[in-house]
């Protein structure tokens, strides 16, 4: 290589002087690094290292905000390519994955709803203190002529024609058939159903019967008896079939006709065949769950009533009607009577 006139360096020297201060420059960064990084590590809260980190901090972040701000497409797009490039076994997997999970927790969620009616269940049995078996509804009607279910238990579970079904809400119906392992039931709603019934505010009682409808109507209940919509219906005990005090529904009409000795009222039962799914079948009743004495006495006396009154409406009917006829004839109407008197001796 050829050298610098006038006692200069030669190229080759230049060269390795340069490294030489590049490699001294590179051990004085990395001892002033270090010497910088243990006074801050050593440094409490306001020294000036912690000062100048928080100036670069202040710097560098609108910087750092728009490198994310710019990143974050291409990131999305690298979501979405490997996603495209993911392999037909791995979507098998996770689509299978998936529907696992969706059975599991309509299973899950089913099984909730399943104790929620079993824990009312309880808590009614536990309420109006019933002996009773549990049972689980397997089928409904066969035909359209009858309003009925069938459920798994029967008279090898101790039940029996005669006794009484509820649901978590009240009386659903009375068991009309039963097998060794399965029974019928006739619910409320059936046309040829009556149970036992009263008004719960007033105590007004009567007789709840199905139709061929599907709707009940509340029969028997005078018009003197207080009665007015959303009361609510329940059993009255009268018969001994029928635990006292079971809600059957509410009430959803009442209309009065003229002259009438009775109440139209149509009830809305608690319970619809739909909700049937477990039951309750009461197995015998205690002495407090009877009609009392004075409950017969005051149907007696609701009865006596009404026959009283339709007596008394049947005479004043018939009274004006004589009278109607007198007053067109110009006729009195106790010659009339004797008349007829004589007639009905003479015959």
């Amino acid at each position: 290589m050829p050298t610098l006139n006038g006692g200069g360096l030669s190229s080759s020297g230049l060269h390795k002087d340069n490294s030489g201060s590049g490699g001294r420059l590179a051990v004085v960064f990395v001892v002033l690094s270090l010497v910088m990084f243990t006074m801050s590590a050593r440094e409490t809260n306001g020294g000036f290292f912690t000062t100048v980190r928080a100036v670069y901090s202040t710097v560098t972040t609108p910087v750092r905000y728009v490198g994310v701000v710019v990143t974050a497409p291409f990131q999305g797009l690298g979501n979405v390519f490997a996603n495209l490039t993911a392999s037909q076994k791995s979507l098998s997997e996770l689509k299978e994955e998936n529907e696992k999970l969706k059975a599991r927790n309509a299973e899950l969620e089913e099984a909730e709803k399943t104790s929620e009616r079993l824990e009312d269940l309880l808590s009614l049995q536990s309420t109006y203190k019933l002996k009773s078996k549990a049972a689980r509804i397997i089928s409904g009607s066969t035909d359209s002529w009858s309003d009925t279910v069938t459920i798994d238990k029967g008279s090898s579970s101790g039940l029996a024609v005669g006794m009484p079904v509820t649901d978590s809400r009240g009386a659903i119906g009375q068991i009309v058939s039963c097998g060794a392992t399965s029974s019928t039931v006739r619910l409320v709603t059936d046309e040829n159903s009556s149970v036992s019934a009263m008004i719960q505010s007033s105590r007004a009682q009567g007789i709840l019967a199905g139709s061929a409808d599907g709707t009940l109507h509340l029969n028997l209940i005078s018009t003197d008896s207080t009665v007015k919509v959303g009361d609510t219906v329940v059993t009255s005990g009268l018969g001994g079939v029928f635990p006292k005090g079971l809600p059957l529904g509410t009430v959803m009409s009442v209309n009065k006709s003229a002259g009438a000795l009775y109440y139209e009222i149509a009830v809305k039962p608690f319970s619809t065949t739909e909700n049937f799914e477990e039951v309750l079948v009461i197995t015998s009743l205690t002495e407090d769950q009877r009609a009392t004495s004075d409950d017969i006495a005051a149907a007696d006396a609701q009865e006596s009533e009404a026959v009283k009154g339709g007596s008394d409406s049947s005479t004043s009917d018939s009274s004006s009607s004589d009278s109607s006829k007198s007053d067109s004839s110009g006729t009195d109407s106790s010659s009339t009577k004797s008349d007829s008197g004589e007639k009905s001796s003479g015959d």
